[in-house]
């Protein structure tokens, strides 16, 4: 008979790094992350210092019982450390590793990607998250710099030295009123250069009530204390039944030409899901609570989508990262996921697929008057019930041993 230790699950979670908070040089109007310069009024350098890193590289190693770490480096904007920050940094994943396998992404605006930074992550295969929201004017409607300049152009020369030196990446999309009529278009300005792997992120933010001034943006909902959160959304927030169709109309162009070929984050995600295999993305597993953020200073929170004082869950100066990840509090926030969804989504023949997504988006009232129900709801069931049928063909096509591209034969 196994002992618990022996039939437990591995612990393996991850981190969301904020190595310089969120000092950009771009000033992007939906971002929500600029705002948590808020979180610390008298700071003065955002660099992440030598203690703060190799701390964390030690001990986010050492938590692991996997034998691959995956370390993400975010920001604001993290090429603004600049080289030398990331050459430590593969030192110390080399000095901890511990014959563990290390692998890192990288997520930028791509706007200070040069040579050198291309080589740099060439060499040491980083992949690269590319933050672009489609063609010229969808992209530069929001993502401006500080002085108000457009970015487009600065983020293609980017993209073009990462081909040129082979580097690995992928591409982010924003979705929100700018673009999300021109789902097509977007899609296929993404493959046209070069993103096999593409990533759409729904647009939604709230106003901040006056409690939380100086915060532009509502606090997200208070799973811990059971306040759910409501309020209106602001005006370049995507509307579900526009993200629905979005998501639709590129589904139908991608699965009669692109499976196998052309790889979007949802449509793995509802592939999974179809073939019976937990999800790969933390908002649509049943449960979550995997994936923290770690702040410049080492303050740990429980989500990147939840940094605010009530989620911090302690300093790894002070307390081991794998003691925060496993600590009660930590456990609680994960299994409110599950424990808030409302009535009619347990009954939703979606949910086995969807579980209510992020729950910093459940701020809306189901029709029976619950709260905590999904912004998104009518989004997703539009789209993973229109998927439906094409998604258990290609679960039937994996059940045989073919591959679920072949699916393009019969269309």
């Amino acid at each position: 008979m196994k002992s618990p230790k022996q039939s437990a699950e591995p612990r393996a979670f991850n981190v969301m790094t904020k190595p310089i908070g969120s000092i950009c040089n771009l000033n992007c109007t939906y971002c929500y992350y600029l705002e948590k310069q808020a979180l610390f009024p008298q700071k003065k350098d955002w660099r992440m210092n030598d203690t703060v890193l190799e701390t964390f590289i030690r001990d986010y190693i050492e938590a692991q019982e996997v034998p691959e770490v995956s370390f993400v480096w975010q920001g604001g904007e993290p090429s603004l450390l600049g080289l030398d920050f990331f050459r430590k940094v593969i030192e110390l994943e080399k000095k901890y590793a511990g014959g563990k396998r290390i692998e890192n992404a990288f997520q930028t605006n791509g706007t200070l990607i040069n040579e050198d930074w291309a080589a740099f992550f060439a060499d040491n295969g980083f992949l690269v998250g590319i933050s672009i929201d489609g063609p010229r004017e969808c992209h530069d409607a929001n993502r401006v710099t500080r002085a108000g300049a457009p970015s487009f152009d600065l983020v293609l020369e980017g993209i073009r030295q990462l081909k040129r030196f082979g580097a690995e990446f992928n591409t982010l999309t924003v979705v929100g009123e700018h673009n999300v009529h021109r789902g097509v278009e977007v899609y296929e300005f993404l493959r046209e250069i070069g993103s096999g792997f593409i990533q759409f992120i729904p647009l939604v933010e709230r106003p901040a009530p006056p409690s939380d001034a100086p915060m532009r943006f509502a606090s997200a909902p208070d799973l811990l204390n059971g306040n759910l959160g409501g309020g209106e959304v602001l005006p370049w927030s995507v509307k579900p039944e526009d993200y629905g169709k979005f998501l639709c109309d590129i589904y139908d162009v991608w699965v009669r030409r692109d499976v196998g070929k052309t790889f979007v984050q949802l449509f793995d995600v509802a592939l999974c899901a179809w073939a019976g295999v937990p999800a790969p993305l933390c908002v649509f597993r049943e449960k979550c609570g995997k994936a923290l953020a770690l702040e410049h200073n080492g303050d740990v929170f429980s989500c990147d989508h939840f940094v605010y004082p009530r989620f911090k869950l302690g300093n790894l100066l002070e307390k081991k990262l794998g003691t925060l990840a496993d600590s009660e509090a930590q456990k609680h926030f994960g299994e409110m996921k599950l424990k808030s969804l409302p009535r009619v989504c347990r009954k939703c023949g979606v949910r086995f697929v969807c579980n209510g997504e992020c729950p910093k988006h459940r701020f809306c009232v189901s029709p029976d008057g619950e709260p905590g129900l999904n912004y998104f709801c009518a989004a997703y069931k539009k789209f993973f019930t229109h998927v439906a049928p094409t998604m258990t063909r290609m679960k039937k096509l994996l059940e045989e041993g073919r591959a679920p591209a072949e699916i393009m034969n019969e269309a």
